[in-house]
């Protein structure tokens, strides 16, 4: 087997080729990220939805400049949607066209076994890898170069699909039964992702690194909006991390994810808000809420947050008008 390169070549690497793929990581993230590509061992990343599990895939592809192979899990997805398929279709085609030699082959046959057991002496012909469609799995197994398998959502298929996918992601290896064993050409670098729909299997886990994404800090968070939305004006995007941080702290239905929040702050600049005290911000609140009872939830923390900015604005402009005149001495003395 292929024995697995380092991707990375230190930890402070990771973050700036994250950077210049506009991701931005905490050293945690960088650190989990180094080690997975060194030690070649499956990551798995949970955390709640839109935290950027599947674009931290995404971003470590185009960072390494490596091919991203991606598959949606389901309920009920099976080998046959996840490894490979046999194209039927296309075996009975060339059937149609090799009828004649089919003939020849049978031609001479004194019995009907007999005339079988010739066909069934060509089966390596119809049997063969250019008749198989390759799935997510054969695909990067197969692949030239060396590629990143994002197995995203991992926790709607079901269980018995995970311990498929352990057998895969042990040997890097399929065996199909007609042709043989196909063995990894370069050792993927395997992401698998998860909105803790379900608890994933000690097994899973044992053989991964696991990594937690939660919602950013309130830093991180301003820090990411002024990457995604620099047109934002500074206030704005302030408010809107204060915001989300309070939001997040409610009893919501779906609490506001960070794409939300990004969703938020371009809608905000499209309508030209300046702050968020604009009378227009209330109706794209639906941009970050989800539900009825989390909107009027969201209105009323928008409708409280906005009376203590400008208390808070009142405050400062008294205080800023009561205070004492600068000591002016006498220049004589």
């Amino acid at each position: 087997m292929v024995p697995v390169d380092a991707a990375y070549s230190s930890i402070d690497e990771v973050r700036s080729r994250l950077a210049v793929q506009r991701y931005i990581c905490d050293n945690n993230i960088a650190t989990v990220v180094y080690l997975a590509t060194r030690l070649g061992k499956p990551l798995l990343i949970e955390g709640p939805a839109g935290v950027g599990k599947t674009e931290l895939a995404k971003v470590i592809a185009s960072s390494l400049g490596a091919e991203l192979i991606r598959m949606q899990c389901y309920e009920g997805i099976d080998e046959g949607k996840a490894l490979y398929e046999w194209e039927y279709a296309k075996q009975l085609l060339y059937t149609q066209i090799l009828k004649e030699k089919i003939s020849d082959v049978t031609a001479g046959a004194a019995t009907l076994a007999e005339a079988v057991d010739r066909i069934t002496s060509q089966d390596d012909v119809f049997f063969s890898k250019r008749f198989i469609l390759p799935r997510p799995l054969l695909q990067a197994i197969q692949s030239e170069q060396r590629s990143v398998l994002l197995i995203d959502e991992i926790d709607k298929a079901d269980a018995e699909f995970e311990a498929f996918l352990l057998e895969i992601l042990s040997d890097f290896q399929v065996t199909v039964p007609e042709i043989g064993t196909i063995e990894a050409r370069h050792i993927p670098i395997v992401v698998l992702t998860s909105n803790n729909a379900r608890e994933m299997s000690d097994a899973l886990k044992r053989r991964c690194l696991h990594l937690y994404i939660d919602f950013p800090s309130p830093e991180l968070e301003l820090e990411i909006i002024r990457l995604k939305v620099p047109e934002a004006e500074a206030s704005l995007a302030a408010d809107i991390t204060a915001l989300l941080q309070v939001l997040r702290k409610l009893d919501l239905k779906k609490q506001p994810s960070i794409s939300e929040t990004l969703d938020w702050a371009k809608a905000l600049v499209i309508m030209n808000a300046r702050n968020i005290g604009d009378a227009i911000v209330k109706d794209t609140l639906s941009t970050i809420a989800k539900y009825e009872g989390d909107l009027r939830k969201a209105e009323k923390e928008l409708a409280g947050f906005i009376d203590k900015k400008k208390a808070a604005d009142k405050a400062k402009e008294a205080a800023a008008t009561a205070a004492p005149p600068a000591d002016t001495k006498d220049l004589l003395h």
